[in-house]
């Protein structure tokens, strides 16, 4: 099984002592492989042993959910296209704060560059939107 040949490797991943366990704990791929572990244990003990071993339990939850969408499809839209909507603002808000972000930091670097008494570089092309 994929966790009992992950929790054997667990002591040779760790450097064998305390020192070496924090530094890779704090590494992002066990973060991610420990995240992937623990969401296939949860979806194996609540799917696995009902709905995906009995074809009648998987028939009929996919029977509801077909229902519930053309039900409710009206709303779904609605909430999917502002959600979307919500996401694109997003998205241009970030946009504007980095490209402020950069502007400021031209111009800190143009303000160093005067100070140490260099003449100041030209700006690059701004890129097209």
């Amino acid at each position: 099984m994929m966790t009992e040949e992950m929790m054997r490797q667990m002591p040779h991943m760790m450097g064998g002592g305390a020192s070496g366990m924090g530094s890779m704990m704090g590494h992002p791929l066990t973060q991610g492989a420990m995240m992937a572990a623990t969401g296939f244990a949860a979806g194996r003990g609540l799917l696995g042993a009902g709905l995906l071993r009995n074809p009648l339990l998987l028939l009929a939850g996919g029977l509801a959910a077909g229902y519930l969408l053309h039900k409710y499809e009206k709303e779904i839209v609605l909430a999917v296209s502002r959600a979307t909507g919500l996401g694109k603002d997003f998205v241009l808000h970030q946009k504007e704060n980095l490209e402020d972000l950069v502007a400021e930091a031209r111009e800190a670097e143009a303000r160093q560059a005067q100070a140490d008494g260099a003449a100041p570089a030209a700006p690059p092309a701004a890129p097209a939107p």
